[in-house]
């Protein structure tokens, strides 16, 4: 079972700030490019039609802690641990470290709750409990991980 995934993006000139800053918003994308590498690694899509009823993972909560700036061009590894999954929710917790320092150095932490929903006949999203061909494939964490 899985509860970790990695990935590594360099900061484009696009997502920074007029202070050549990786503007705050970003690290939402990147939380969610490190999300939809997760399922890609367990063999799924975030637009999880693998299972009957299809189901989606709308965000129920997001937040980020900051502690040092990224700059374009910087080389930023996002590593995704699953703190929490529960019978309809996954728990995510995100580091951001810099690559190209003299040692990797922390740049944020953050923080996604994700639901797991279906769509009802009125197009009405309806929290539902995770499928088990998911569920099996998804585990937390170990505590080790997060002091």
């Amino acid at each position: 079972m899985a509860w970790e995934c990695k990935v590594t993006r360099k900061v484009e000139f696009s997502e920074t700030d007029l202070a050549g800053i990786m503007h705050f918003s970003n690290f939402f994308r990147y939380m969610e490019t490190a999300e939809h590498a997760f399922f890609r690694s367990l063999g799924l899509s975030i637009v999880t039609t693998q299972v009957t009823p299809p189901v989606g993972w709308p965000r129920v909560h997001a937040a980020c802690d900051y502690k040092r700036p990224l700059k374009f061009e910087d080389d930023v590894e996002i590593r995704l641990l699953v703190r929490e999954i529960r019978e309809k929710t996954i728990r995510y917790a995100f580091e951001f470290r810099k690559l190209n320092a003299p040692a990797p150095e922390l740049a944020a932490r953050g923080e996604l709750v994700v639901a797991c929903v279906t769509k009802g006949p009125d197009g009405a999203m309806k929290a539902v409990p995770i499928p088990n061909e998911i569920a099996a494939k998804i585990e937390a964490a170990p505590e080790t991980c997060f002091a």
